[in-house]
């Protein structure tokens, strides 16, 4: 009963510290991380644990299916080299600087086992990042190389991890060995994922309730990371490359109110799944420091600060020449006009190369380390990796992620707003698709709505770039009307006219009613 206890505050406690950062405009894994390291300190934590192999099923492949289905696969072509650059070139940059700098500061690290330390820091995090990028205005080409690079940043680590975990057990690596099997795990992965998609969509088909559809997409999401990892191939691009293709091919064969409800508990499973890993990792950090001495203490932190101004000084090394920030542009090659080549400049590369939080990824890979043994691991100085991860997901998401804010309103990255154009010429285009439906439908609700249309066109062709706005011209008086229709309702239930299962529906209807009227930035 007491775990119970325990966890319902820990819950409670972790939607304080969201709402919070939101009131912040800070990423809340920030906050979770906060509280993550408050609960190592306190007494009477229960002992919590999870299996090493379930670690990256259980936190990654909700999150990378989640990220996935909401990526452009357009934007991440047109932008492929800034998002190789750091999705690649900056995690094996920052795995081999964070190897030398472990074995520098700890000469008896065997190497394999630097390499992991290097390989779980490398990727930052997309949940933290996205939270931010939620709050401040930037460049739409800057916010996608973000996003591509968390998406597929985990794909080139999570290879260099296993293979380092794979040598540091079992003493023996081979590069000749090991490359087939690596790119068959890759091009594997892009191929099996696709496949999987295209069957997935086909059994979706056959389900029509949002409850059902809801628990297929994580059977889905379990299985696919499952057998992807059972048949060596890489999870990471196996669930990605399976969102994606979902992403492109679902929206006409998925019910509105499925993808309303779905979109809400993935939101909440994301959140939950983040509150996990961080009460998890929180609750070994707190064993760790017990079996350390007050001299070992000092120099695991020593080895844990070094390793975290590795991670964000390589960072920025890499990005500001690397990356090129004269090449950094808007218009790569196929670019629409509304993207024409335009040099971000040094604030995009400072604010790019600030956007290095480590989060959920680097906290699920440590705890999927092995354990078992004297000291802490069967992996050589787990205790010592484990701390290291967290203190640099803690840096890097109280420093970096606090500051980011501030530092992009500073930098004032603007754009022409590429999504909000195509966004008003497209809905112009599909409120003439509208009105033609109803050419020939000559009732007074035809004609009303006719109307409607007209007045929304009517904006659309007298403004220079033909964006239509947002609003219907009723949507407003609409909004007003179902306020007053919402307050009836209310009344009657207080007077008992109606029970609660009428009050039920007929709030339902209302609800949809004024979703449908209200702008989405009110939304």
């Amino acid at each position: 009963m007491f775990v119970f206890y325990w966890i319902v505050g820990v819950l409670f406690g972790a939607v304080l510290l969201a709402a919070l950062a939101r009131r912040l405009g800070a990423p809340y894994p920030a906050f979770l991380a906060l509280g993550g390291a408050g609960l190592a300190f306190l007494p009477g934590v229960p002992n919590l644990s999870l299996d090493p192999d379930l670690a990256l099923a259980l936190f990654l492949a909700p999150v990378l299916m989640d990220a996935g289905y909401d990526t452009s696969l357009r934007d991440l072509m047109r932008n492929w080299r800034p998002i190789a650059g750091l999705a690649i070139g900056a995690v094996l940059v920052t795995t081999a600087a964070v190897a030398a700098v472990a074995i520098w500061l700890v000469p008896d690290m065997p190497l394999p086992a630097a390499i992991v330390l290097g390989a779980i820091v490398a990727p930052p995090d997309a949940v933290a990042a996205l939270t931010v990028l939620a709050h401040v205005p930037l460049p739409h080409r800057l916010a996608t190389i973000l996003r591509g690079e968390s998406l597929l940043n985990d794909a080139a680590s999570l290879l260099i991890y296993r293979l380092g975990v794979a040598a540091a057990i079992t003493g023996h690596f081979s590069l000749g060995e090991v490359a087939p099997a690596f790119l068959l795990s890759v091009v594997g992965a892009l191929i099996a994922g696709p496949l999987a998609a295209l069957i997935y969509l086909r059994v979706l088909r056959r389900f029509a309730d949002a409850p059902s559809t809801i628990v297929l997409q994580f059977v889905v999401t379990f299985g696919l990371w499952i057998a992807a990892e059972e048949i060596e191939l890489s999870g990471v691009l196996t669930v990605v490359s399976f969102a994606i293709t979902v992403a492109r091919r679902a929206p006409g064969q998925t019910a509105p109110r499925q993808r309303v409800i779905s979109n809400a508990v993935w939101e909440t499973v994301i959140f939950v799944l983040n509150v996990l890993a961080f009460v998890l990792i929180g609750n070994q950090i707190g064993p760790i420091l017990e079996r350390l001495s007050a001299a070992q203490e000092f120099s695991y932190l020593l080895v844990a600060a070094g390793i975290l101004v590795t991670v964000m000084v390589v960072r920025i090394a890499w990005v500001l020449p690397a990356s090129g920030i004269r090449r950094m542009r808007f218009g790569e090659p196929g670019a629409g006009k509304d993207e024409a080549r335009a040099d971000l400049g040094m604030g995009a590369g400072f604010a790019v190369s600030w956007a290095g939080m480590r989060g959920l990824v680097t906290v699920a890979a440590a705890l999927a380390l092995p354990e078992g043994g004297p000291g802490g691991g069967g992996f050589p100085h787990r205790d010592l990796i484990v701390l290291t991860a967290f203190c640099v997901v803690l840096g890097t998401l109280v420093f970096q992620g606090l500051t980011l804010r501030p530092l992009l309103q500073r930098l004032g990255l603007e754009d022409a707003d590429p999504v909000g154009r195509e966004v008003g010429r497209a809905r112009a285009e599909a409120y003439g698709a509208a009105v033609e439906t109803l050419k020939n439908d000559t009732s007074e609700a035809a004609d009303a709505l006719r109307r409607e249309f007209h007045a929304v066109l009517a904006q659309a062709e007298a403004h220079e770039e033909g964006l239509a706005p947002e609003s219907l011209p009723a949507d407003e008086p609409r909004r007003r009307a179902v306020h007053a229709a919402r307050d009836r309702i209310l009344a009657m239930r207080r007077d008992g006219r109606i029970g609660d299962d009428a009050f039920s529906v007929l709030e339902e209807e209302l609800d949809w009613a004024e979703l449908n009227a209200t702008p989405r930035a009110e939304a």
